[in-house]
């Protein structure tokens, strides 16, 4: 007990000391405190950006759902010869029925085909949309909901008709203040009716999900060509039947692609955890060196701690000479330079987590890149900050608590 109380004394004393020097040096205080309050700041403004990054990224991944395939000749991710891809057989309409009937885990299904276009109406103009020929499954299968109007019916596929469902930036930048329902767009000179709206999704990857316009797939067929390769975007009923789902799917697609046995799959089921995957694998890296760059400029900071540290001891030399004689144990003087190696990067801590966190606000409202400041990520950076302080004080402290008692009484 009397130990605990020696320590806590210890501790009190060393900081009321510990404040006592660093308003008596304010200069070199908020000196200090700038080099390690740099290295906080640069620190967490990378972390913040990277958290937002990843929170946006798996946000947006989240909205193709956890119980979707598609099943494309092409993989999502192309990695090596792309030609092997490009002459593999296309998938038919005729296969469709066949495929939903074999496959009792598909709660939904729809083929899928897009090509990119401006779209305009009257005088405005919008570039680089996303036209895509789906049925009326699809708005299962992509958890889009209509915000306005109707979806596409059964019977717009049957008779081709010209209608369209529009994403939400599109609806935005063609009728601002007004209802696209019942007004005509043209994709490439041709005329669609819109019958609906879409609910926005945001941007996956920097790319807008709501630049986008649906039409029936056969209409798309008629209007931009049979030749193009589709998609088979499905749902299976359950999340947790996905794997079952893909294995039974593996099986069926090479009975009706006539794929001989021994010979490797002519197709790809794609899902949207293998993006988080290969997500994980271009940005592990990057990642890294950016955070290792913030940890450069954090050792920077201690340093520059540990200097000042030093330059203290030396100008306090007598001082602690003093304490020593006085009867103060070598303890006392540790805890006294620590804490004040502790407050200033604590202070500093402070300040740059507030900076840091500013600076990656501020570059997500101006920038395609997203910030997310977290509660843990704040405490992080002042305690970090103070550990920094605390290990490259030790050495300083070490120094100061070892001077030999008569020569700190000698030192001029």
């Amino acid at each position: 007990m009397k130990s605990r109380t020696g320590l806590r004394v210890d501790v009190l004393e060393g900081a009321r000391i510990a404040v006592f020097s660093l308003r008596a040096n304010r200069l070199r205080t908020v000196l200090t405190t700038m080099g390690i309050g740099i290295g906080v700041a640069t620190l967490l403004a990378i972390i913040g950006i990277i958290q937002g990054l990843n929170t946006s990224f798996h946000r947006q991944l989240a909205t193709f759902g956890a119980n979707t395939l598609y099943v494309s000749k092409f993989p999502w991710i192309i990695k090596g010869d792309w030609w092997k891809y490009r002459n593999r057989k296309n998938f038919t309409l005729e296969q469709l029925p066949r495929l939903r009937a074999m496959a009792p885990f598909i709660t939904a299904m729809s083929p899928s085909v897009s090509r990119m276009s401006d779209v305009s109406y009257g005088g405005e103009q919008v570039s680089t949309v996303r036209i895509q020929g789906v049925n009326h499954e699809y708005l299962t299968i992509a958890g889009y909901d209509i915000t306005s109007g109707r979806y596409i019916t059964e019977a717009d596929e049957e008779v081709t008709r010209p209608v369209a469902v529009i994403g939400a930036d599109v609806a935005d930048r063609l009728f601002p203040g007004i209802s696209p329902l019942g007004r005509s767009i043209r994709v490439d000179n041709r005329s669609f009716q819109v019958v609906g709206t879409l609910s926005r999704k945001g941007k996956m990857v920097n790319e807008s999900m709501d630049l986008l316009v649906l039409i029936p797939f056969k209409t798309f067929y008629a209007n931009f060509g049979k030749g193009r390769p589709f998609e088979i975007a499905m749902a299976v009923g359950d999340a947790s039947q996905v794997g079952a789902a893909e294995d039974q799917l593996i099986g069926i697609l090479r009975r009706l692609r006539g794929t001989e046995p021994g010979e490797p799959d002519d197709f790809n089921i794609n899902k949207p955890s293998m993006m988080a995957q290969t997500y994980a694998q271009l940005t592990g890296a990057l990642y890294g060196v950016a955070v290792g760059v913030g940890l450069i400029t954090l050792l920077v900071g201690g340093i520059g701690i540990m200097n000042i540290m030093l330059v203290s001891v030396r100008e306090r030399t007598r001082e602690i000479g003093v304490r020593r004689a006085l009867g103060a144990r070598k303890r006392t003087i540790v805890i006294q330079f620590l804490m004040e190696a502790a407050s200033v990067s604590a202070v500093g801590g402070l300040l740059g987590t507030t900076v840091g966190l500013g600076t990656a606000k501020v570059v997500s409202l101006i920038t395609p890149l997203a910030a997310d400041v977290q509660a843990s990520t704040i405490f992080g950076g002042v305690f970090f900050a103070a550990m920094v302080g605390l290990l490259f004080g030790i050495w300083p402290a070490a120094r100061a608590a070892n001077l030999d008692p008569v020569e700190a009484l000698r030192y001029e």
